[in-house]
């Protein structure tokens, strides 16, 4: 594979590591594919209720990566409010070990992306004014408070919690590489790597 410009290899907008195994970024083009083969993902998250495209399905189904689709729409006064519900399920996929490595993108890889992994933050135990500080330095001058509210406000499950079994009533869509719906799946991560994950990761802040 060598869709890369002059033989470079350029990573999606606002891609970072969350932590090891763990990644987030803006929404990745024909030009980011070459990156990501390095990452060998096992599955992408994908924030946005749209489609995903053709041509990122044919990257996923060439590289074997699962889809799973938790698609929000973006926090907006009035009227518009990510669903606790979905990032819920979201942030349970996210601490899932067989899931890494994991891409976390929305559309910019800003506000949906900023919530969830903020919501990650505050699962493993980081401090408000540091759970804002790296939303802002991804969101730059389009942060907005909405976001920042729902983060404060959002319910952190407990290990416990994420460990029990999970209808897919109501759930947003898990993918397969082949384009066809998957089973329901459970958070196959036992208690204690939830745990550890939670406890261990809060030293990943910089």
């Amino acid at each position: 594979m060598d869709d890369s410009e002059d033989g470079l290899m350029m990573p999606p907008a606002n891609f970072s590591m969350v932590w090891r195994g763990v990644f987030r970024s803006g929404f990745p083009t024909r030009k980011n594919f070459p990156f990501l083969h390095t990452l060998r993902l096992r599955a992408i998250l994908y924030l946005c209720p749209e489609e995903y495209p053709d041509t990122n399905q044919k990257f996923l189904e060439d590289e074997g990566i699962e889809l799973l689709q938790f698609g929000v729409i973006g926090n907006k006064e009035p009227f518009d409010e990510i669903s606790e519900t979905v990032i819920s399920a979201a942030l349970t996929a996210v601490l899932d070990v067989s899931n890494h490595p994991l891409l976390i993108h929305c559309n910019q890889g800003k506000h949906r992306t900023g919530c969830l992994v903020g919501c990650v933050r505050k699962a493993q135990h980081w401090s408000l004014v540091a759970i804002f500080d790296e939303y802002r330095r991804f969101a730059g001058d389009k942060a907005r408070v909405v976001d920042q509210q729902f983060i404060e406000r959002f319910a952190v499950p407990t290990a416990d919690t994420l460990n029990m079994k999970r209808s897919s009533d109501g759930f947003p869509r898990r993918i397969a590489s082949d384009g066809e719906p998957a089973k329901a799946q459970t958070c196959s991560s036992t208690h204690a790597e939830i745990r550890a994950i939670l406890d261990g990761a809060v030293q990943l802040h910089w």
